[in-house]
């Protein structure tokens, strides 16, 4: 078992640098490619093959990060989700990457699932669908900065555990 909290860190870190990485794929690139494709009329090579891969792979790396870094936190997940003493850095990051995964799972999968026809929903609802995504995943970006900050510098990864 002494080999876990390594594995749960190398997990946590290569899921997370996938689930922002893709967070920073669908803000910076997917946008703007798939407006640029509509306007030619070619947008369906990317909302029928490269977005529901994409979102497959951001939305499960969102739950293996979040679980292996609940894992790392081990006994003292409560400490750190209720900011006790030493604990403060890491719990706001481990809070932020929480109202991000909610995010995901919440509000942009089920909207997505409307944009890219995976359910059926009539214009108007792929209309607000895609506000409610957008806004969501514009969130998300913005929460990463702090989160990155806060779960790096706040915890080290491992240092406040002794690992």
């Amino acid at each position: 078992m002494e080999y876990l909290p390594g594995l749960a860190r190398w997990l946590h870190f290569m899921a997370g640098i996938m689930w922002i990485g893709l967070l920073y794929y669908f803000n910076f690139v997917q946008v703007a490619a798939v407006k640029a494709a509509t306007a030619d009329g070619n947008a369906a090579g990317i909302t029928k093959h490269v977005a529901p891969r994409a979102l497959l792979f951001f939305r499960w790396a969102a739950v293996v990060t979040w679980l292996a870094g609940a894992l790392l936190l081990g006994g003292n997940f409560m400490a750190a989700f209720t900011f006790k003493a030493g604990f403060v850095g890491i719990g706001m990051g481990a809070w932020l990457g929480t109202i991000m995964l909610f995010n995901v799972w919440v509000l942009i999968w089920p909207n997505q699932k409307k944009i890219l026809g995976i359910v059926s929903a009539t214009d108007e609802e792929k209309n607000k669908a895609r506000r409610v995504a957008f806004l969501a995943s514009r969130t998300n970006t913005m929460l990463s900065i702090p989160m990155l900050f806060f779960m790096a510098g706040g915890f080290s990864h491992g240092a406040a555990l002794g690992m």
